[in-house]
């Protein structure tokens, strides 16, 4: 027994040797840093899941009436004018009809013309005692009833006409054609009721674009229409749209699998003609904005507002802050910081905790732009 105690002992005494001769210093935890700068931090709210850019005017159109395509006046990419006939279905019987009754009108208009000169006459007839009253009242009544005539061949011209717009598409709006499901000699119909078919023709008007985004129930109350924002899409990286905040949905969305959220929709300032409706896009709205304060990105602070501040010592000391606006990117410092002040980046860091020495590590923009600076001799 006395035997095993020594050996355990002469075991802790070689240990706490080796701790003396090849311990040394404690080795310095490598970290990433940043200083405060002068800048402009807002505070934003950004939606929950990826919204959708899409037109203000947008319109899937079928033919009102079931037909055989006959004329197709557009292609898919076509700009058209509001008006313009796109497509027809057959329809020689129903224009027939329309001329028809465009000649039976002009017939019963001809004749009331001429029953409202025959009565204009009789009228001066029996004033000047030439014409009997039964006479006049009798070419009055005739003149009226060929006006009605007239009027009701006008208004068959005009079902005439409806009857033949139920044959067409026409467009409601200026816009482009961004899709034609149909082709010549195809059939189409309407859609019956409860049962969703494509549309025939999709017109869109690409001057007005729009995203419609959720965003979280309890971001809701600080937005409202006519706040600035910002559009991201993955198309086109890191490039920002500003936009206006037009609609704040008065209700929550509860859906199931989902937090509960608002739909919310933003105007662009100024569509592009290469943005595209079905894009999908994020929107960060502007809520409040502090210009030229001091700011450190958010990454840098903990939680109950602390940051690791870099001694000259290179050793880095915990100290509380005092926060303004705030969002995923930026923080405005109130108080705590100076423009000098070296503040640990990354934080999270396994090692990093007040009173730890630290080295500083070139992050990858610093080796960038080191690379860049560098002169190339050629001999």
């Amino acid at each position: 027994m006395t035997r095993n105690k020594k050996i355990i002992g002469a075991i802790i005494a070689v240990i706490i040797l080796s701790s003396f001769l090849f311990g040394g210093e404690e080795k310095a935890i490598k970290v990433l840093s940043v200083k405060p700068d002068i800048r402009n931090v807002e505070k934003t709210v950004s939606n929950t899941r990826a919204g959708t850019i899409d037109a203000c005017r947008r319109s899937k159109m079928s033919p009102a009436a079931a037909g055989q395509i006959s004329v197709l006046h557009v292609q898919e990419g076509d700009s058209v004018s509001k008006g313009d006939v796109l497509l027809e279905l057959w329809n020689k019987e129903t224009k027939a009809r329309v001329t028809a009754s465009e000649r039976s009108s002009e017939q019963a208009c001809i004749v009331s013309a001429k029953a409202e000169r025959d009565a204009s006459r009789a009228n001066e007839l029996f004033i000047k005692g030439l014409t009997s009253e039964e006479a006049k009242e009798a070419a009055v009544a005739n003149a009226e009833s060929s006006m009605a005539a007239c009027n009701a061949a006008k208004a068959q011209v005009e079902v005439t006409k409806a009857s033949l717009e139920r044959t067409m598409l026409i467009a409601p709006f200026d816009g482009i054609v961004a899709e034609i499901e149909g082709k010549l000699g195809e059939y189409v119909t309407p859609s019956p009721v409860g049962v969703a078919t494509k549309p025939t023709l999709d017109l869109i008007d690409n001057s007005c674009l729009y995203i419609k985004a959720p965003i979280d129930e309890i971001d809701a109350p600080d937005v409202r229409s006519g706040m600035k924002a910002k559009i991201t899409m993955d198309a086109f990286g890191e490039e920002e749209f500003l936009a206006t905040v037009t609609r704040v949905a008065p209700y929550v969305l509860d859906l199931e699998r989902q937090a509960r959220t608002v739909e919310i929709e933003a105007t662009f300032d100024n569509p592009q003609n290469y943005l595209l409706p079905g894009y999908s896009a994020d929107v960060t709205v502007i809520i409040d904005t502090s210009k030229e304060t001091l700011g450190l990105p958010t990454q840098a602070i903990m939680r109950g507002d602390n940051v690791y501040v870099i001694g000259d010592d290179n050793i880095i000391e915990k100290r509380a802050l005092e926060t303004g606006l705030s969002n995923w990117q930026f923080t405005e410092i109130l108080s705590g910081l100076e423009l000098e002040d070296r503040i640990v980046l990354s934080v999270d860091r396994a090692g990093v905790k007040d009173g730890a020495k630290v080295e500083l590590q070139k992050s990858d923009k610093d080796k960038e732009e080191e690379s860049s600076n560098i002169e190339i001799t050629v001999e």
